[in-house]
């Protein structure tokens, strides 16, 4: 994958090639690229005078950054205990089934990424599902394949 070096010097730029930034300088390049393109990585620690291991490091260690790419389409299905108990395993499974993967995947196509979330916080609305930053609650199986063509 080729990147575009002066999109990334402008990123670093804004946070003054400050080393502390790092994570703030990964969360830009993220949703620049829908992930973190190993020679992104390699750019930023070079650019930044930062060991490689130290940021491959920090993009490995917070579950928020993805090192492989995402799908357009990010699906996120609450696993907390309230979403939980209101049956979001099934909802989850009936995901991995209308598209073929298991969460933590991508369709091959690069539409769908299927990711479970440990509690996104609307505990009332439960099951949640987040498909790109948009909230969808009271979820159930038989609402997949609505939620999928809207997307």
């Amino acid at each position: 994958m080729t990147i575009d070096e002066s999109r990334l010097d402008s990123i670093i730029d804004e946070y003054n090639a400050e080393q502390g930034s790092l994570i703030s300088i990964l969360q830009d390049v993220q949703a620049e690229y829908k992930y973190l393109p190993k020679v992104a990585l390699e750019y930023v620690a070079k650019q930044l005078d930062i060991p490689r291991v130290q940021v491959f490091g920090v993009a490995t260690f917070f579950k928020a950054f993805s090192l492989k790419p995402k799908g357009r389409q990010q699906i996120h299905v609450c696993m907390g205990t309230a979403c939980h108990v209101r049956g979001s395993k099934k909802v989850l499974e009936e995901f991995e089934r209308k598209l073929g993967i298991e969460a933590g995947g991508t369709t091959k196509d690069g539409e769908y990424t299927l990711e479970t979330v440990n509690c996104v916080g609307a505990c009332a609305l439960g099951p949640v599902v987040v498909n790109n930053e948009e909230y969808h609650g009271q979820m159930t199986p038989i609402k997949v394949e609505s939620l999928l063509k809207k997307a």
